[in-house]
């Protein structure tokens, strides 16, 4: 069977400009997808960015014109009425495209695709060039994210507090001549539906758009629906009128089997296939896809109604609703922030976006939020985690800046925002958009009135009304930070300002630390690995002065737990250990507060580069930190629990932890006996135990209060395990430590954003 399209793919070169109008001279291999700055630094020798100070060696590259130019070798053999289009899924960032030194079209943007139909354009010998102006920045001054606050580039690449300020520019998805049949599908064909009050029928329509009006009569569109077991689920079939360039053929799908979070179900999806069916009874055109059939909503809390402000009408102030429903069941998230694997979103392979998404998933997470300050990735990982069944929140590329009301930028924000939403809809594990991160706040200023989020809002309404739609990250009720175990100003412990909280969700917090001492003596030159300083590659790598002085190392307060370090390893392991025991103590706090808390997501799951201390739970480029298993373990669906008030005890204090199962999961079951004990100086000690009641669906258990005083013991450290004898999957165990001494009070400043606790 001659397939309905055939694809060849593109080769190019990469020329450097000093201006607009003076042609490059020279001409390096470029490989695509990609990006300007890493095809130069491979063809000049520019060290490797990642390393010391290396990076501030690129810093200009984006100042500059590039060009791409491939040479067409031969044009592809074409059947009667095919046409020949020119198609780049995704260009980074602004410029125009040319055929033979004449100019295709123009564009800016990242998520808009281009398809130029050059049929009888393109012969042998024919060049085609894509020109790209430099960076897109509204103001000379400062050179930070401000700079981003008129496009729609990702703000992040103008710097951060974990990515250098290198912002890249180029072909970042594939590039290719496509021979198409004269009529096709102009986009992939939505299955739009909606689920029955009980769940079991899915009701809807597959919506077609074509390129071009079909001409006489016999044009069909068939669509084959087929179970994830391989039987045949649906095949129907609608006759197109005369002239039509859009259709929907409608269908009713009964038993539906759910798509379901992974930790809730079996994320089911369906074969789709879509095929235009031309008079003769030929398949013109031909779009295969997977769908899962779910049904999200926001919804409010138990009570949520009654908090905060007046009890009485109006609520239009009240907390907004965050808690995600699915298929008609409250559903916990638990996950993290993705923030990109790379700078060059072009270079992340398939292999690291799945080596990524497989630790997610290995860590019982079944959310992660897309941040609005990083790039929307490649069509392989929302691929990946509708597969696995790890629920997506997308935001749009708005992050911590004001964006404006002008003409030129909500023009470009509307074809941007329409693009991704129209390439990302058919994924059943996108279940949220949000307009972007930190918009609701004095440093960006915006408010629900701002045009680009009423334009967000229409947009997704329009193209996709039956996902939620939140304006920004976050709103009023939603817990936003800490990012450090222990507040600098106040003295302050992560786990105590958690549960003294009382927040709907908890969408950012962190505890840093470094990577593996291996990592830093990589990135870091030998002269300045030891002791870590500020003015050294330990600062370009974001140790100090990324967001406060000392962040993100925090070398008081890894001192203020365990004295001074003596050696690299030993500060990588302390710096892991607040990292490990602090995230677990947050997710399971979290986790205690639900149903009136419905969300944990710690700030952030991976790095763009490799930081030499950051929030991270992976480090670059995909090296797991100790953290991640402990996170894990908080986020494992029934496990035992205990809320323990704070790190660091001392002989003689009375160690009062409160025993806690918590159970996401929808399974029900026998009670059990938990048992606490105490591990120090290897002697164990028996605290108590706890026999729970029956295993509700998605319930948690509160148990007693254990009350012991402290014996002197020897060894820094100790542990509390707690036990489940018939189900030891469920077991838990924390490391404490003894205290050192009084902990002091700084006067730092806290920095935009800190925290909303």
């Amino acid at each position: 069977m001659v397939p309905c399209r055939r694809r060849y793919p593109l080769l190019f070169q990469l020329g450097r400009q000093v201006d607009a109008a003076t042609p490059p001279t020279r001409w390096v291999p470029a490989h695509v997808p990609g990006a300007v700055q890493l095809d130069w630094a491979r063809a000049t020798g520019l060290h490797d960015y990642t390393v010391g100070d290396n990076v501030k060696q690129w810093a200009d590259l984006d100042e500059s014109y590039w060009t791409y130019r491939s040479t067409i070798d031969g044009v592809p053999l074409m059947g009667e009425g095919e046409r020949l289009y020119l198609v780049f899924e995704g260009i980074d960032y602004a410029g125009e495209i040319g055929l033979d030194g004449r100019q295709l079209c123009a564009f800016a943007g990242m998520q808009t695709p281009i398809a130029c139909d050059v049929t009888g354009r393109l012969r042998a010998g024919s060049v085609v060039t894509v020109h790209l102006a430099p960076a897109p920045k509204s103001r000379p001054e400062p050179r930070d994210r401000t700079q981003a606050d008129a496009t729609c580039k990702p703000a992040v690449s103008y710097g951060w507090d974990f990515h250098p300020r290198l912002i890249p520019l180029g072909i970042w998805r594939e590039a290719y001549l496509d021979v198409r049949p004269a009529v096709h599908f102009a986009e992939p064909p939505h299955v739009n539906y909606e689920l029955s009050d009980d769940l079991t029928v899915a009701r809807g329509a597959v919506e077609v758009r074509l390129n071009r009006a079909t001409v006489g009569p016999g044009w069909r569109i068939r669509w084959t629906l087929t179970a994830p077991d391989g039987s045949a689920a649906l095949q129907q079939e609608l006759l197109l009128e005369n002239g039509v360039t859009r259709a929907a053929l409608p269908f009713s799908l009964a038993k539906v089997l759910l798509w379901w979070p992974h930790d809730q179900g079996t994320p089911i999806l369906y074969a789709s296939r879509v095929e235009l069916i031309g008079p003769g009874g030929t398949v013109v055109d031909r779009i295969e896809a997977r769908v899962g059939f779910r049904r999200v909503r926001l919804v409010m809390a138990p009570d949520q109604w009654k908090h905060p402000g007046p009890t009485d009408f109006p609520k239009s102030r009240s907390y907004p609703p965050v808690t995600l429903e699915i298929n008609g069941r409250a559903t916990f998230a638990k996950g993290s922030n993705w923030v990109g694997p790379d700078i060059f979103p072009g270079a992340v392979t398939a292999e690291r976006l799945k080596a990524q998404l497989t630790l997610a998933r290995g860590a019982n997470f079944n959310l992660l939020r897309m941040w609005g300050g990083a790039a929307a990735p490649q069509d392989l990982f929302y691929e990946l985690c509708d597969e696995l069944g790890i629920m997506v929140w997308q935001e749009f590329p708005l992050a911590c800046n004001r964006y404006p009301d002008t003409r030129d930028y909500l023009v470009e924000l509307d074809r941007e925002s329409r693009s991704l939403i129209v390439r990302l809809r058919p994924h059943a594990a996108v279940v949220l958009w949000c307009g972007g991160n930190e918009l609701f706040n004095s440093w960006s200023g915006m408010t629900d009135q701002s045009r680009a989020l009423r334009l967000l809002n229409r947009n997704c309404y329009e193209l996709d009304p039956a996902r939620p739609f939140l304006a920004s990250s976050p709103v009023e009720g939603v817990g936003h930070g800490h990012y450090v175990f222990r507040d600098p100003i106040t003295g302050r412990e992560g786990w105590e300002m958690f549960q003294a909280a009382r927040c709907t969700a908890y969408t950012e917090f962190g505890c840093p630390a470094t990577p593996s001492a291996d990592t830093l003596r990589r990135i870091l030159p030998g002269d300045e690995l030891w002791p870590p300083r500020a003015g050294t590659a330990w600062e370009t790598h974001h140790a100090f002065g990324a967001w406060l002085p000392s962040s993100h190392l925090y070398l008081e307060e890894i001192e203020h737990y365990f004295g001074p370090s003596d050696s690299l390893e030993q500060l990588v392991e302390r710096a892991q250990l607040l990292q490990s025991e602090g995230l677990r103590g947050m997710f399971e706090e979290a986790r205690r507060q639900k149903p009136v808390a419905s969300m944990a997501l710690n700030w952030c799951f991976n790095e763009p580069w490799p930081g030499a201390a950051n929030n991270s739970l992976v480090a670059w480029p995909c090296e797991p930190k100790p953290a991640l298993v402990a996170v894990g373990e908080a986020c494992r669906p029934t496990l035992a629990s205990a809320r323990v008030r704070k790190f660091s005890w001392s002989p003689g204090e009375v160690f009062d932890p409160e025993l806690w199962l918590l159970h996401d999961g929808p399974d029900v079951g026998p009670g059990v006996e938990i048992v606490a004990w105490l591990e120090s100086d290897g002697a164990r000690q028996r605290l108590g135990s706890w026999a729970t009641t029956e295993l509700e669906p998605n319930q948690n258990q509160r148990g007693p209060c254990l009350e012991f005083t402290l014996p002197e013991w020897a060894g820094p450290r100790f542990t509390l395990r707690l036990e489940v004898a018939a189900q030891p999957g469920w077991n838990t165990s924390y490391t404490l430590i003894k205290a050192r001494g009084e902990e002091t009070k700084r006067d730092v400043v806290v920095p935009q954003g800190a925290t909303n606790f």
